[in-house]
């Protein structure tokens, strides 16, 4: 199965580190926040991503292009036919396999617009959505388990951090109402880990220049289709300047909560 990740927003909250990159390409501990929650579903299984592109969506791509150069030696055959290079790297690579789409979805589009874009690149099964922006030790393997064992269209993972945030009100799994940021919350919040059935891209086609977190969540609710998998663990976004330096600092100390992966 694929993995969407959202990578389009501007990060205005994060604007020391965002005047020049997205959001999902600030780095915690020499790599882009990107990578960490891409090592993240590759720890569960899931090992093909799909990147829908936005706000200087031309870095993510030339990080991508010059990824192996980036991070090896290499060798170049001067006036090869096709420019023949030999890379050289010690250790495993961890990153082997992935296989990345990289989807331009427009410079300022909402969530919803992004993915229903970005879809063509799909492979028609279940597909998994997050934001390029958060981490956390949650259990995709077991979310994703959930999510195929209660027969609805959509899971979304619920956390229980600062009330700055979407609150998810619900009822034995069930979702009773999808709050995206009130200004007062309790129990549940959007987590950003979403598990999708290919029926419920109809939610986001009957609004396409919405939110996804707005109506296609909310009707789903609606119509019963929408369940949450809790997590209890570690989750952090970064929002601001404040929230990289925690999780800069995490990373520093040899302790990152989210660092599943060996």
């Amino acid at each position: 199965m694929r993995a969407m990740i959202l990578c389009g927003g501007m990060g205005t909250r994060l604007r020391e580190q965002t005047e020049t990159r997205p959001k999902p390409m600030v780095e915690i501990g020499g790599q882009p926040i990107l990578l960490h929650v891409m090592r993240l579903y590759a720890h569960h299984g899931i090992r093909e991503f799909v990147l829908c592109l936005g706000y200087k969506g031309h870095v993510v791509k030339e990080y991508f292009l010059d990824f192996e150069a980036m991070r090896s030696d290499f060798t170049l055959e001067l006036g090869a036919p096709g420019g023949a290079i030999e890379y050289h790297r010690e250790g495993p690579d961890d990153l082997g396999g992935f296989r990345v789409t990289l989807a331009d979805t427009g410079e300022a589009a909402p969530t919803g617009a992004r993915v229903l874009k970005a879809s063509r690149y799909l492979d028609g099964g279940t597909f998994a959505v997050t934001y390029g922006d958060g981490v956390a030790d949650v259990d995709l393997a077991a979310a994703l388990r959930f999510h195929r064992a209660h027969g609805k269209l959509a899971t979304v993972t619920g956390v229980r951090p600062p009330s700055r945030f979407g609150e998810i009100d619900h009822e034995a799994g069930r979702v009773r109402a999808f709050n995206e940021k009130p200004q007062t919350t309790s129990g549940l919040i959007n987590g950003g880990f979403f598990f999708f059935e290919p029926a419920f891209l109809d939610y986001v086609k009957a609004t396409p220049d919405t939110m996804l977190e707005r109506e296609p969540l909310e009707r789903c609710v609606r119509d019963g289709e929408l369940m949450v998998y809790e997590h209890h663990g570690f989750w952090h976004c970064m929002d601001t300047y404040r929230d990289w330096e925690n999780l800069e600092a995490l990373w520093r100390s040899g302790s990152a909560p989210w660092k599943v992966w060996g």
